[in-house]
């Protein structure tokens, strides 16, 4: 049980919606929000100078998405728990996610009370996953034994560039929001459709349609 107030940093990429988070936390007597972050870059530098006991990740962001945040997070600062509030509900994004170093995940269809009851847990050493995508999680598991999906296969950069690709950006348009030059995403790209089996953009999205990355 923590005797000081668990220290929370948020990571959205609109404003509001972190003021309704922070307002929300701090209705409560254990959590002092200790920093915002609305992109992933912003996430990693104030995770490593405020070393929160728990980050609230959103996973669609400006510059590199929440799944390569988290895992660099995870990595440099292995005591901060990150918990990811995304409005992806699709296994694959869950398998990335928790593959990246998460403690927990919750869609942010959930109720006010999952999000505290989650940064509880998981700053309580727990990993918690909102019911719904933990039983079809586990279904899965049975089903399948661990054979992964093969985009679940993808590293977190992989999937992030694959996720850019299958929306139908540009080389270049992906390159200047990750701050990769066109010749190392073209280069990602290739080994991207090499690993999943596909020889054209339109197989891509398909293919993203098919495992729920993208609406069809």
């Amino acid at each position: 049980m923590h005797e000081q107030p668990i220290s929370v940093l948020l990571v959205d990429d609109h404003a509001v919606v972190r003021a309704g988070y922070r307002q929300l936390l701090e209705a409560e007597s254990d959590f002092d929000v200790c920093a915002e972050a609305g992109s992933g870059e912003q996430a990693c530098r104030l995770a490593q100078e405020t070393l929160p006991d728990v980050v609230v990740m959103d996973l669609s962001l400006p510059g590199i998405s929440g799944i390569e945040a988290t895992r660099r997070i995870c990595q440099r600062n292995p005591d901060v728990r990150v918990l990811v509030f995304s409005m992806h509900e699709g296994d694959v994004f869950v398998e990335q996610a928790l593959e990246a170093g998460a403690h927990g995940y919750i869609p942010k269809s959930s109720a006010p009370e999952t999000l505290l009851e989650a940064v509880r847990a998981i700053a309580g050493g727990e990993r918690y996953i909102e019911g719904r995508l933990a039983s079809r999680l586990a279904v899965q598991r049975l089903r399948g034994g661990r054979s992964k999906s093969p985009i679940e296969r993808l590293s977190s950069r992989e999937f992030e560039i694959f996720c850019l690709l299958a929306e139908g950006r540009s080389a270049a348009e992906i390159g200047e929001r990750l701050s990769l030059s066109s010749k190392t995403v073209a280069n990602y790209a290739t080994q991207i459709k090499s690993r999943l089996g596909v020889n054209s953009a339109a197989e891509l999205t398909r293919l993203a349609i098919r495992y729920g990355v993208l609406e069809p």
